[in-house]
């Protein structure tokens, strides 16, 4: 774990630092500087753009990892480095004249509540396209174990943009129609950029013949779209569709309490980027050994990781709802249901990259448009019926399913299971501290009480772990930096 942990320390330091600057924006600029409805607007066109982006992809930034290492000479890696490049081609530009085409029939059906998104279709195309190409080049990096560059591309690079945007936005420079073509604008600058990044890793050197497993990559590619389509439509079918039910500003609401609980999977995304090439790795070499122990050993970390930090904020969230305007301040269950999601999604460590780099994926990512499927019907039943709230409902549920059917199949195809008797430890651990630190209030301003109220709880909760050894990992970091 040692390539692991330093690179997922590294990774969660530039993605925290990039979730300050979307915590500033989310928080306080997009609440203060604009609209809920415009904000609302802005969220519509990310999210329709994120579920568009694995289609546009084709598969191929779980190819590019999957296949890589089983490559060994130059003139094999540059065959399928090429068949990368080109391959999202085969649905970008198909995708490209349906748009022009079909422009006014697609803005219909995305405008069923809310008229004024109508008129965004090529903006949800061009971020789209700019998001699955940016997501290419960064896994081109990966597969060399280069993925610090990538992470402050996809962290914090459009976040300063928005930053940027916002304050213009606030001094009357722009307006907001010069904001969102600008937003689409640092998307395309984005993907560009990491190109270049890209090709000073592995510069490429163009070879149209096919690999010999060709058929192979682009079945794997094809059922991948699906995969990787379950996966985002999960995460972003309920502001999709809260745009079809509800005026755009709840969706702008929804986003917020979103966001805040989304914080608690940065560990997990910082992590996933170095244990994604390794798992194919292991599967590539047959080393079940080290698989199940990266499989344990990443559960742990990031359970430990993210249940503190569910802790941290729903504990800390009236007083930071105080900061916010009071439009915003109803998003408590939203947070909770949300943030449940985040700690099992982290409690399976590197499950999905078991999946999808085995021979076993076909059967999961079936599984995974079934429930994609469920979750679009959740949403159906309950944001009608329980408005912003349903949606988050909605959410848990869909995932609850999808994460417990993943378990399972990993558990009987390889025998292994991410639970140990340690993650019972750290589950009582959790409970613990919930009850003791549920009790505690402090009658001062908001920041000073989150900052008060956070520490004990880390000093507490960290204490614990240490004193205890809980975790092998855990407890050499902690070790290294009380020895220093």
């Amino acid at each position: 774990m040692g390539i692991v942990l330093k690179q997922s320390l590294n990774n969660t330091i530039v993605t925290y630092f990039g979730f300050a600057i979307g915590a500033v924006n989310t928080l306080f600029l997009y609440t203060n500087f604009m609209q809920p409805g415009n904000y609302g607007l802005i969220q519509v066109i990310l999210s329709v753009s994120a579920v568009l982006m694995p289609i546009l992809a084709f598969g191929v930034p779980n190819s590019l990892v999957k296949f890589y290492s089983s490559f060994k000479n130059d003139q094999t890696q540059n065959s399928f480095l090429t068949l990368m490049l080109l391959l999202p081609l085969v649905l970008i530009v198909p995708v490209a004249l349906l748009s022009y085409l079909a422009n006014d029939t697609i803005g219909n059906l995305l405008s069923r509540q809310n008229n004024v998104v109508r008129d965004y279709v090529w903006h949800i195309f061009l971020v789209g396209m700019a998001m699955a190409y940016f997501e290419v080049f960064y896994a081109w990096a990966r597969i060399r174990m280069k993925s610090m560059f990538g992470n402050f591309m996809k962290e914090i690079f459009c976040r300063i943009g928005q930053t940027i945007l916002l304050l213009l936005l606030y001094f009357k420079i722009i307006d907001i129609d010069f904001f969102i073509n600008a937003l689409v604008g640092f998307y395309l600058v984005r993907a560009v950029i990491m190109k270049f990044y890209a090709y000073t890793v592995r510069k490429p050197k163009l070879n149209f013949k096919l690999p010999e497993n060709w058929k192979t990559i682009v079945r794997y590619s094809a059922l991948i779209i699906l995969g990787g389509s379950t996966a985002i439509v999960l995460m972003e079918v309920d502001k999709v569709m809260l745009n079809n039910f509800l005026e755009l500003e709840n969706v702008a609401f929804y986003a917020v309490a979103g966001f805040i609980a989304s914080t608690i999977a940065v560990p997990s995304r910082a992590m996933h980027q170095i244990t994604y090439p390794l798992t194919a790795t292991y599967l590539n070499n047959n080393d079940k050994l080290a698989l199940a122990q990266l499989y344990q050993k990443s559960s742990l970390t990031l359970f430990i990781v993210s249940g503190i930090l569910f802790l941290l904020i729903l504990l800390n969230l009236n007083e930071l709802y105080e900061l916010l305007p009071d439009k915003y301040s109803g998003g408590f269950m939203i947070v909770f249901w949300v943030g449940l999601v985040k700690v099992y999604d982290a409690l399976l460590g590197n499950n999905n990259s078991i999946l999808f780099n085995s021979d076993y994926y076909r059967s999961i990512l079936f599984f995974g448009v079934l429930l994609a499927l469920l979750a679009i019907l959740f949403n159906l039943w309950l944001i009608p019926k329980y408005g912003i709230d349903g949606a988050a409902i909605a959410s848990f549920s869909a995932f609850f399913i999808y994460n417990t059917l993943k378990l399972g199949y990993v558990k009987s195809k390889f025998k292994i299971l991410p639970f140990t008797n340690e993650t019972l430890k750290v589950l009582a651990l959790i409970i613990v501290t919930a009850v003791i630190f549920s009790t505690f209030s402090f009658s001062l301003h908001p920041i000073i009480s989150i900052i008060f109220k956070s520490v004990l709880m880390i000093l507490f909760y960290v204490g614990v772990l240490y004193r205890f050894k809980i975790s092998e990992d855990v407890y050499g970091v902690l070790n290294k930096f009380l020895n220093r």
